[in-house]
């Protein structure tokens, strides 16, 4: 007997999850679960039917997750796809309903074949005539309902495959296709067919509707248009609207007073584009693009440029008005602008020159002067190109304040574009105007919003911007930043030329190491380093005192700060290379200074050193202060962070071993060879020490002995003699070992650390070193000598060893204060550090 026709058979089961497949069609089945694809091999191998059942939407908690009626049908065709899928081609054969869940995985069943019941054939007859005349109505409407299909009901004596080829094709819900599905009631399938074919007749109907409104509002839509241009073209005729030709026409005008400032394209593609936008429909999404342009474009200062005289004496003082201190890059600064005021007065004289010699000539005077204003306009280039200048150095110690002493000296607007994170190349080119929202990019703006077309311009955090997806800003400032290339800087959003040559460009960085190369061959470096306690004293009373007052709304004579508490702040309170700490705790005690004088608690507030506890909570030590005793294994050495200087205690320890170095403390890869090559220059002055001394003890020995014994005594030398390296292992630590260091400067503070274990001696704790070390023995140079040796005052260091070319070379720029209290000596190699450290 067929299984087909069998009451219950064990079937694999296969749970598609879209839709419900019915008896006698073909349909593709895709299959990626595990479970359905184990179904379908089993069947194959098995050479059975499968059956196919539907996936619930959302089934209930510990409810079956598909429905326990579906289709027993037969694999046509079996294809495995290239992302894992198999797809089958199905044939269904007949209905059935699960009984009973034989196995999971593969999931098997036993399946009952679904019979209809016995029907009045009278009644199944009438029901189908008014079946057929709704689907034949609906087949007017859908295009569901094709003549094949047609065709086929019509030649169908079976009313259950007419309702099942019928209702595939409608888009019913799955909870409507089970109903449909498990009745086993000809006549109920029919009525329940026929009022689902009625449902989709109202639905199609409904949709032909609102197609028509839409339609008809489209038509609506493109008559008021058509009205609109005819009302347009008689308001001209009788002169009515003239609103819009009167901003074309200010538009124009404009354009006209800017054209002495502008580049013959610039001219031309506003000029072309102020065109476009007379011509175009004002409703229109183009005529609002082209206007947005039109007065972006219009708001670039071209002709306008700050008049006031290039003086370097002006510069000079407002720099030494606004900071104390950074003598030597206030220095570079006027140097600079007095190259620039230079070139600007051989210009004039140039320029004066020409118009004598025109003066002279009249025969040639309009080729004269047209020769004129070409070497004007080359001179007028070449008095602004030079160097663009890099501020430097820790946060706070005034790099972007130097900026706006600038703008202030030559009473230009200052312009702030931050630079930190950027990674979009269209932040500062502009976008293009075919994306929706484009605009110029900051350079762009930056000169729309200063109205000047010769601002300072402040790259600020010019290191930290981040090449990503979307392109290498860095390839964009090569061209802003570059004297030969930036007279024709090119905007993607304008798409023409702006002259930046006579916008200056100053920059600021944290790290110089981390900007490209070829961005750093465009500028020229000044370094703002640390200050000094005394330093930051000065910079506190003469400035961030009396602005904080200012800005709190104080009077100078409602609050006192005594010298010593303002000391205390700098060494207790901050840690930090700059001033921006030290300003916040004094605006922190003039919050509370405010409170208490709003209260009536006192009417002058005095701060001394006993109130900062009150005022300012907990201190924050910045460097410990060095020890008087001398440590064995313990050496100060210095190091530079981004927050300064900083006194840094290097320690060792011998364990018994086989003469390995152990390195902890979290040491990057170039600290870590400088402690390599520190313990093998140790050992190698302790190695060569040692056989000294022991073959002087030896030849004593020989004297004191016979001739009989010289060659037992040979032996005895050769088998004695051991060095300690090869019995002891080193420890070598960096503290805090959370925090991670790297850098090539500590060599000679850890050949010290391991020279005092490995030679038994103690180390002075008032000497502190920097310098890196080579096999041979010399101390290399270093960076950050200022830094260093400013912490190394801070800690009440008295002696500090830095390399010799250090000391010929950077010696001038270390602050007077730190070389009267600090005695600092000059080391060549390892062995004058140790007898300097090694007591």
């Amino acid at each position: 007997m067929d299984k087909e026709n069998e009451a219950l058979v064990t079937l694999p089961v296969v749970v598609e999850e879209e839709m419900f497949v019915f008896p006698f069609i073909i349909a593709p089945i895709f299959i990626s679960d595990k479970a359905n694809i184990a179904a379908v091999q089993k069947a194959q191998k098995g050479n059975e039917n499968i059956f196919v059942v539907c996936a619930k939407n959302n089934p209930k908690d510990n409810d079956v997750p598909f429905y326990d009626v579906g289709v027993v049908g037969k694999i046509m065709r079996k294809v495995s796809l290239p992302d894992g899928r198999i797809k089958i081609l199905f044939q269904g054969i007949s209905k059935g309903k699960i009984t009973e869940i034989i196995n999971v995985e593969p999931l098997e069943a036993q399946i009952e074949v679904i019979t209809y019941k016995p029907s009045n054939k009278q009644t199944i007859d009438a029901l189908l005539a008014v079946f057929m005349e709704k689907i034949n109505a609906l087949a007017h409407l859908s295009q569901n309902i094709s003549p094949d299909l047609l065709r086929n009901i019509e030649s169908t004596d079976d009313p259950n495959k007419v309702v099942d080829l019928v209702t595939s094709t409608l888009r019913l819900k799955k909870e409507q296709s089970y109903t449909l599905f498990s009745s086993n009631d000809t006549e109920d399938r029919l009525m329940l067919a026929t009022q689902m074919v009625l449902e989709e007749i109202e639905t199609q109907k409904l949709q032909k509707d609102i197609k028509s409104k839409v339609h008809t509002k489209m038509d609506q839509i493109n008559r008021e248009f058509f009205l609109k241009e005819q009302l347009k073209q008689i308001q001209k005729e009788l002169g009515i609207d003239k609103q819009r030709d009167e901003e074309i026409d200010q538009y124009y005008s404009k354009l006209e007073e800017l054209k002495s400032g502008m580049h013959e394209d610039a001219y031309k593609e506003i000029k072309k584009q102020i065109d476009r936008l007379s011509r175009a429909h004002p409703d229109s999404s183009d005529a609002n693009m082209v206007q947005n342009y039109v007065e972006w474009m219009l708001e670039i200062p071209f002709t306008s440029v700050s008049s006031k005289k290039l003086s370097i004496k002006n510069v000079e003082k407002q720099l030494s008005s606004d900071h104390y201190s950074l003598v030597d890059a206030k220095q570079r600064i006027v140097e600079y602008f007095a190259v620039k005021q230079l070139l600007e007065q051989r210009a004039k004289d140039k320029a004066s020159e020409s118009k004598e010699s025109t003066k002279k000539i009249e025969s040639k005077k309009e080729e004269l002067k047209e020769d004129s204003k070409t070497d004007e306009t080359i001179n007028t280039n070449e008095k602004h190109k030079g160097t663009i200048l890099c501020f430097y150095g820790a946060p706070g110690v005034g790099k972007t304040s130097l900026a706006n002493s600038i703008a202030t000296a030559l009473n230009r607007p200052l312009v702030r574009i931050a630079l930190g994170g950027l990674e979009d190349v269209n932040e500062l080119r502009g976008h293009r105007r075919t994306y929706l929202g484009s605009m110029p990019g900051r350079i762009v703006q930056g000169l729309i919003d200063s109205k000047k077309m010769n601002p300072v311009v402040v790259l600020d955090e010019i290191d930290k911007i981040v090449r990503g997806v979307r392109g290498d800003p860095t390839s964009v400032l090569l061209e802003i930043l570059d004297p030969e290339q930036n007279v024709s800087f090119r905007d993607y959003y304008a798409n023409f030329s702006i002259d930046l040559s006579q916008v200056v460009f100053i920059a600021t960085a944290n790290d110089i190491s981390l900007i490209p190369a070829p961005l750093r061959d465009r500028m020229e470096f000044i370094e703002i380093s640390s200050y000094t306690p005394q330093e930051k004293y000065e910079i506190a009373k003469k400035y961030l005192i009396p602005q904080e007052i200012k800005n709190h709304g104080l009077r100078p004579d409602e609050i006192k700060i005594s010298k010593d508490a303002i000391e205390t702040i700098i060494h207790n309170y901050t840690r930090e290379a700059g001033v921006r700490n030290l300003r916040r705790k004094i605006a922190q005690i003039m919050r509370k200074a405010a409170v208490e004088i709003l209260s009536n608690k006192a009417q002058t507030i005095q701060v001394g050193v006993k109130d900062l506890t009150r005022l300012l909570k907990k201190s924050v030590f910045e460097i410990d202060k060095a020890e008087r005793k001398p440590r064995l294994g313990v050496v100060n050495g210095l190091a530079w962070t981004a927050v300064g200087g900083d006194v840094l205690k290097i320690e060792a320890l011998s364990l018994l071993g086989k003469g390995n170095l152990k390195l902890t403390g979290q040491l990057g890869d170039v600290m870590k060879e400088s402690a390599y090559i520190a313990y093998s220059v140790v050992k190698n002055r302790l190695d060569n020490t040692l056989q000294k001394d022991f073959k002087k003890l030896n030849a004593k020995s020989s004297n004191t002995e016979s001739k009989d014994n010289t060659e037992t005594t040979k032996d005895t030398e050769s088998s004695t003699y051991k060095s300690p390296t090869e019995t002891l292992d080193i420890h070598l630590h960096v503290p805090e070992g959370a925090t991670p260091k790297d850098g090539p400067s500590a060599g000679i503070t850890m050949a010290c650390a391991i020279a005092s274990i490995l030679f038994d001696k103690n180390v002075r704790q008032d000497v502190a070193m920097t310098g890196e070390l080579n096999l041979s023995g010399e101390v290399l140079p270093i960076g950050g000598l200022k830094e260093k040796l400013i912490a190394a005052y801070k800690a009440d260091i008295k002696k500090a060893l830095i390399p010799l070319k250090n000391y010929k070379r950077d010696l001038e720029d270390i602050p007077k204060e730190v070389q009267q209290n600090l005695e600092i000596v000059a080391v060549q190699n390892i062995d004058e550090v140790f007898k300097h450290v090694l007591l």
